[in-house]
């Protein structure tokens, strides 16, 4: 096996696709790099990882969580050692610039030494009981094979909020990576692996969603399903695990607004909307695509906006100078272009931008020129549904609740943001804005991985990564010590 030929890994052996098939994993900046040939797999490879992982799993759950920890805590300190070298392959398959590549691998070490300390904090609760000589208690327990889906846009940070609290709570886990960003997932298990990870206690399977995702989603050994990615795959991944009644967690899409009040700190406000709209070339769920002025300042900030969106450099993010890298393939150029045509079509006006980069440096990458729309309505295509590239749509209110009405007006519910000095306004917007996610004078990107992530509406299903990701992957037991030395009967009339 040559350098930049990869394979499955099951029960902590690395292992050719039983079809033998193989894909490419090509930089978007340059289609002539090939960063490595990854297996081609299919149902049979998902068997043989899920049987891989069940077998651990009669292991794993009995090392003590604090002692499951400490090998999170060496991984933690081993990406700090490999962080640099990490982020260029990063960059390599994935495209984001270097800035963003190494901020991706610092959120898995910031997760690893976070979740590393919940290995001494898996709390149960004692209660007390309703009959004498009686001791009541709840304890958290591992749930058991898990199957972890996985987005190409952060490709490390994402697979780290899944593993890390599902290992430290005491499952084994199979992963699909996304077929445009595989590499990183290897980087990471690897890591836990040199950090002492036993052998198949993480399993990793490349393909496709409709061979390996849906077989892992389907297994019957397998427990629970963690997925992130779009909300219409995120759909049909639920449906597909109620037939085995497992429980999902869904981290799903977005169309996030900036709310701009008249009142704002109008550089601070263009700082957060450039980095919100066009950090990871759009990519984010999070991204800012729908930015709200109020009117008064409307005409300002847009034509700010523009002069400086319009000088960004956009190039291969191994050039420390680029401030916007590639898309992540055709398919996502195509749906750029895409709703270019659609917000034409319905009266938008385009202020910049507007379609792919081809010529010079660009001819051998997918890159898209950051797009700005103007005179956008709140019932507009562009206004409504997500993109997922450098796109953002500029829409004007009058007054802040019909700001907020605006936000609100939308299928998603991820991350918000308004810009105001305006103490009372911020705070009723924290109440008012339907979104799991609110930032006041901040833009709608840069979650941290000690507080809940996750959104409401079609962005989710209820269930949170970050700080609450040890609620999905841990189930409760109720325990009853009964040291009386009698039968003593609940749940009946036993009021004397």
């Amino acid at each position: 096996m040559s350098m930049n030929e990869y394979r499955n890994l099951i029960a902590g052996e690395w292992r050719p696709a039983h079809s033998a098939k193989t894909f490419s994993n090509v930089n978007p900046a340059d289609h002539s790099d090939i960063v490595g040939e990854f297996p081609a797999s299919d149902p049979e490879d998902v068997a043989d990882a899920v049987a891989s992982a069940k077998k651990a799993f009669a292991t794993w759950r009995l090392v003590p969580a604090p002692k499951r920890a400490e090998i999170l805590y060496r991984a933690g300190r081993l990406l700090q050692e490999r962080k640099e070298q990490f982020a260029r392959d990063m960059t390599r398959e994935m495209g984001k610039v270097l800035a963003e590549t190494r901020g991706d691998v610092q959120e898995a070490i910031d997760e690893a030494f976070y979740v590393a300390g919940e290995g001494r904090r898996l709390f149960g609760k004692t209660t007390p009981s309703e009959l004498q000589n009686k001791f009541a208690m709840s304890v958290r327990m591992p749930v058991g094979v898990v199957g972890l889906i996985t987005p190409w846009n952060f490709p490390m940070a994402i697979p780290s909020w899944k593993l890390f609290p599902a290992l430290v709570g005491g499952n084994t886990c199979v992963i699909k990576p996304a077929t445009d960003t595989p590499l990183s997932v290897y980087n990471l298990v690897q890591t836990l692996v040199d950090a002492g990870l036993p052998p198949g206690v993480i399993n990793i399977v490349c393909g496709s969603g409709g061979s390996v995702g849906n077989a892992l989603v389907e297994h019957p050994d397998v427990r629970a399903i963690s997925f992130t990615g779009s909300s219409e795959v995120g759909s049909r991944v639920a449906q597909r695990a109620a037939a085995n009644f497992k429980q999902v967690s869904l981290e799903m899409g977005g169309k996030n607004a900036q709310i701009v009040l008249d009142d704002a700190n109008l550089e601070l406000a263009l700082d957060g909307a450039l980095w919100g709209a066009f950090g990871t070339t759009g990519q984010r769920c999070t991204a800012t695509s729908r930015i709200l002025l109020q009117k008064g300042i409307a005409r300002k900030f847009t034509e700010r906006f523009i002069e400086r969106a319009e000088v960004l450099r956009v190039g291969n993010g191994l050039d420390e100078s680029v401030e916007v890298g590639p898309q992540v393939n055709a398919s996502q150029i195509e749906t750029s272009n895409k709703y270019v045509d659609i917000a034409l079509a319905e009266g938008a006006k385009l202020l910049l931008g507007g379609g792919p980069l081809t010529d010079g440096d660009y001819e051998k990458g997918t890159f898209f020129a950051p797009t700005i729309f103007g005179s956008v309505t709140p019932g507009m295509r562009i206004a409504r549904e997500e993109v997922f590239g450098p796109v953002v749509a500029l829409i004007e209110f009058d007054t802040f609740e019909q700001g907020i009405e605006i936000a609100n007006s939308i299928d998603y519910g991820l991350s918000s943001a308004l810009y105001t000095k305006d103490l009372n306004r911020a705070f009723a917007a924290i109440r008012d804005l339907e979104a799991g996610i609110t930032y006041i004078n901040a833009p709608t990107i840069g979650a941290e991985v000690h507080l809940p992530f996750g959104g409401v509406k079609q962005t989710g299903n209820g269930h949170r990564e970050g700080s609450e990701a040890i609620e999905f992957f841990t189930t409760w037991k109720a325990v009853y010590v009964d040291y009386s030395d009698k039968l003593q009967r609940a749940q009946i009339d036993n009021a004397e």
